[in-house]
């Protein structure tokens, strides 16, 4: 992988939340792994595909920067083989989609929540490859 002119070499997505544990439980229950560093109730990260996904508690100072009302722009979206598996998993970890399978030009996808509240899309892609 190239690096930046400015010295960028990866890119990877981060999770603030004061229950660490919550999610870093949520998480290892739907990707089916342990997280990968982990220091319990500071840091968490687990490797996917293409992606470092890093949960983190923030400073006690810092907090209320993290404290969106909403998920905003930003979705944390996962390409799946089969989308009802999927949705079926998040059911059983007590966070089902609260709306409907949409298709979209690119495959078929669903919006639901992690605990804290921040967006996963879950996305088949036509055909079951992602």
């Amino acid at each position: 992988m190239a690096e930046s002119a400015w010295g960028c070499a990866r890119a990877f997505i981060t999770l603030a939340s004061p229950d660490v544990e919550g999610l870093v439980g949520f998480y290892s229950a739907l990707l089916g792994q342990p997280a990968q560093p982990y220091q319990r109730d500071r840091y968490a990260e687990f490797q996917l595909p293409g992606l470092r996904l890093a949960i983190f508690r923030p400073k006690p100072d810092q907090a209320s920067l993290f404290a969106a009302p909403s998920s905003g722009a930003m979705s944390l979206c996962l390409e799946v083989t089969d989308l009802d598996a999927a949705i079926a998993r998040l059911t059983q970890l007590g966070y089902p989609p609260p709306g409907s399978v949409l298709t979209a030009s690119h495959g078929r996808e669903i919006y639901a929540y992690d605990p804290d509240g921040s967006r996963l899309i879950l996305h088949q892609s036509f055909g079951g490859q992602p």
